[in-house]
């Protein structure tokens, strides 16, 4: 009973990372009719018109720019959609420190029942948004419902799956449905606008969370998650900020992400103006990296399994690949060539995020207390800089350095870093005690008291 329970949380979670990352994208085909509109220009024809878009199957929260933008009337629509784009990671940055404590108070499963009305409501929104205003609000709300449900879903992953392998094999689950959204959100945004309207997708997305938010009430009520009471109190947020453990894999899933973020709202326009790339290329631009993407999360869960202290090792290889072949980019020529560097770079951060995402649950264990609400809340805050950033900051940077020296930084910046993670090499080895949370619940919370009993054991 309580293998299938969880394995139907493990569902209730990966839908709602799904929804997540398909709303994200979703609202690419609509973006020319909103600028149309604000130019006074009636609207756009169509998920044809100027906006083709770079689909990315990759994990966190993946963007997704228009791969060109309609003619500026007053110089300031690139602007706006830059702070449309921006403005769901900059808001869950803001939240994550407030839903990463909440979360470790009381519970995972009512943050992730919040967190998906929110995203229900942000849906909504969208579906009848008649005005970039009322785009921004329901994308800023989308920032607010994901820094609950992402936080909580990943968290809530981590407590009922904590047994190695099965913990990275549920963690890599959630990161391909993380992946299958991106890849899936464009199309199916652009297909049912086509036929049947832009309000459409929105009202079919609204639909799926509404029915995943009422599984979760099935599966965990509200009224019984009591339980939490007798749960020991996880350890605040901010001395999980200065474990430096942490930080070093806090830091490594900001920089590994770095050139997506940078390369999705930029990459368009260099292939046009360096390569004449077509519009069909444009807009398949990032498909192909889907597949190495879930290639990388395979292959991590599998080399997890069999050598589980090695996952610094897959991290710091992940960055390394990232760093080379985010290089490679602007030595490409045509649109064949670029694939190659992209799906580097997306194999790149699977093997990262499947190798640290685990990783920040087992430091928790062996170095502080069993409750993973504020550890994941730090992880989405290393996502949600790189996705806020990258809108805003991208574009300037090609603009006043080109886009050879942005890419040659970004690469720079992983390669540099991947050596950091042998920082982790000593405490991966470490191994949490199975009986921690019964102690806990017995005597209190005692940071580091796992560690130390360990070292007492060596010594």
């Amino acid at each position: 009973e309580a293998r299938r329970q969880r394995r139907l949380l493990l569902l209730v979670v990966c839908v709602a990372l799904l929804l997540d990352n398909m709303l994200y994208m979703v609202i690419v085909p609509i973006i020319p009719d909103y600028i149309a509109a604000m130019r006074g220009g009636g609207s756009a024809a169509g998920p044809s018109a100027p906006a083709g878009g770079n689909e990315s199957g990759s994990g966190g929260n993946r963007s997704l720019l228009p791969a060109r933008y309609p003619p500026a009337a007053g110089g300031n629509e690139d602007v706006q959609i830059g702070g449309l784009f921006a403005s769901k990671a900059i808001l869950q940055l803001l939240v994550n420190p407030l839903s990463g404590t909440l979360i470790d108070r009381v519970g995972y499963e009512v943050p992730l029942l919040a967190g998906l009305a929110v995203m229900f409501l942000s849906t909504s929104t969208f579906a009848f948004a008649e005005n970039y205003a009322t785009l921004f609000a329901a994308r800023s709300l989308q920032g607010l419902g994901s820094a609950f449900a992402d936080t909580a879903g990943i968290a809530l992953i981590a407590d009922r799956y904590a047994e190695e392998p099965a913990r990275s094999r549920a963690l890599g689950t959630a990161l391909a449905c993380i992946s299958f959204g991106s890849l899936a959100a464009p199309p199916f945004g652009g297909v049912l606008y086509e036929f049947a309207g832009k309000r459409v997708p929105f009202l079919v997305l609204a639909c799926v969370c509404l029915l995943d938010g009422l599984l979760l009430l099935a599966l965990a009520p509200p009224c019984a998650t009591g339980a939490r009471a007798n749960m020991p109190v996880g350890t605040p947020i901010h001395r999980l900020m200065i474990d430096p453990y942490i930080a070093v894999v806090a830091g490594a899933l900001a920089t590994c992400n770095i050139p997506l973020a940078f390369l999705e709202p930029t990459i368009a326009n260099w292939m046009k103006d360096s390569m004449g790339a077509s519009e069909w290329e444009v807009g398949l631009t990032w498909l192909p990296a889907f597949f190495p993407h879930v290639l990388g999360v395979y292959v991590t869960v599998r080399l997890a399994a069999a050598y589980p202290h090695l996952q610094w090792f897959y991290g710091a290889l992940g960055m390394a690949i990232i760093g080379a072949s985010s290089c490679l980019v602007p030595a490409c020529r045509n649109f064949g060539q670029v694939i190659i560097p992209l799906c580097g770079i997306c194999f790149g951060i699977a093997l990262v995020d499947t190798a640290l995402l685990p990783t920040l649950a087992f430091l928790v264990d062996v170095r502080h207390v069993s409750v993973y609400g504020s550890v994941y809340a730090i992880a989405d805050i290393s996502y949600s800089v790189a996705y806020a950033l990258g809108p805003i900051v991208a574009g300037q940077i090609v603009h006043t350095m080109g886009f050879a020296q942005l890419n040659l930084g970004m690469g720079l910046a992983n390669v540099l870093y991947a050596p950091v993670l042998l920082f982790l090499k000593n405490v991966c080895q470490m191994k949490p005690s199975h009986s921690e949370r019964n102690i806990l619940l017995e005597e209190g919370p005692k940071g580091l008291y796992d560690t130390i009993k360990m070292e007492e054991c060596k010594g």
